[in-house]
């Protein structure tokens, strides 16, 4: 397996690890992997292609499908001229 793939699924577990937590504990490490995702997409993509990466993103929004779903719609309501 590639440096990459490993890496990614050491994401997998940490991300697994972090949901475990209480809610008031899962925000810095959770924002903290969220900001991780974004160069372990670059480097999967740069090692293996668009289908990999469809997968690790697949994965990435899985797990931050509500915290990627409030921050988008907050960047909408900015967009439109609200608060």
């Amino acid at each position: 397996m590639s440096l990459s793939l490993t890496f990614a699924c050491l994401w997998v577990l940490a991300a697994a690890i972090v949901a475990m937590l209480p809610m008031r504990h899962q925000y810095i490490p959770g924002i903290a992997l969220l900001i991780l995702s974004l160069p372990l997409i670059g480097y999967v993509a740069w090692q293996h292609g668009p289908l990999l990466v469809l997968l690790v993103v697949f994965a990435v929004l899985s797990m931050f499908r509500r915290p990627l779903l409030y921050f988008a719609r907050r960047a909408m309501t900015r967009l439109k001229g609200g608060i």
